[in-house]
Formats: structure tokens, sequence, C-alpha cells
């Protein structure tokens, strides 16, 4: 499961020309479901998102979590996380999760970020998404879960 993160001021989602979720200061997640990914990865890569620690503490080194600032997570599916981008001038889709394996996986994956964190929105998944956000610093990391 691949996570790429984001520290943000303002993050927001439209589909169709209505925002489907937004957020201050936060996180936005762009979140990447490949074959092998189980509800355990899903649930490894939640812990690592909700603890850690990127945002500055009162001495401007970042030891604070999105928790301990009270952020907002802003959750999007982004298929193409997925690609092989080794070879070639196009990329494989050959390791991304089936449609409905990733559905199901994403599905669990928000329902159980907002059992732990009650500040979550997301975009709708497999949709045509604009994406909208001000990176703060800028500051972005790839977490990958096995």
């Amino acid at each position: 499961m691949l996570g790429l993160i984001q520290r943000v001021k303002h993050a927001s989602v439209t589909v169709n020309g209505e925002v489907t979720g937004e957020i201050q200061q936060g996180i936005l997640l762009l979140l990447g479901i490949q074959k092998n990914d189980t509800e355990e990865t899903a649930n490894k890569l939640i812990e690592k998102i909700l603890t850690y620690r990127i945002f500055s503490d009162e001495n401007n080194k970042m030891n604070c979590n999105v928790q301990q600032v009270e952020g907002g997570v802003l959750i999007v599916s982004q298929f193409t996380l997925a690609a092989d981008t080794k070879k070639g001038l196009r990329p494989s889709f050959s390791s991304a999760a089936p449609p409905a394996q990733a559905e199901a996986l994403y599905d669990y994956f928000v329902m159980q970020m907002r059992s732990k964190y009650p500040q979550i929105a997301t975009g709708i998944f497999a949709a045509d998404m604009q994406v909208s956000l001000i990176n703060d610093g800028p500051v972005t990391f790839m977490l990958e879960m096995e």
C-alpha cells in the first residue's frame, strides 16, 4: 500500500464541480492500493499516518503528528501511484489492485481512519477528481507498507 502524504495548510477535492472533501491544516493523503495489499497492510499505514511526526513543535522541529496539531486528513484514491515506471515511456499498472479489490480496501481504509480519528474527509473512489492544495513547506513523504 502506498501513501503519498503532503503537509498542507488547506486541501480540497472536487468532483463534477462539487467539493466532496476539504480540510484546513493537516495531511493530504494520495492512496495507492496494490495487488498484495490487505486489511493488515491498511492498518499499518493508518497507524503510521496518524503518528508520523511532520508538524512543527514550539522549536520549529518536526516533532508533532496530525493528531497533536488537531489537523485534518483528506484521503484521495490514486490509482497511478501503483504504476511501474522503470521501463519504457508508458507506465504499467500490473502491480495495481483490480478495481473491486482496491475499492473494498479503500472503503475499509476510510472506515478505519474515521473510527480512529474524527477529522477525515475524502474524494470519491475512481472518480475524475480535481485536487487543490497549499503544500506547507513543502513537506511530502512517500510511505510504503508491505
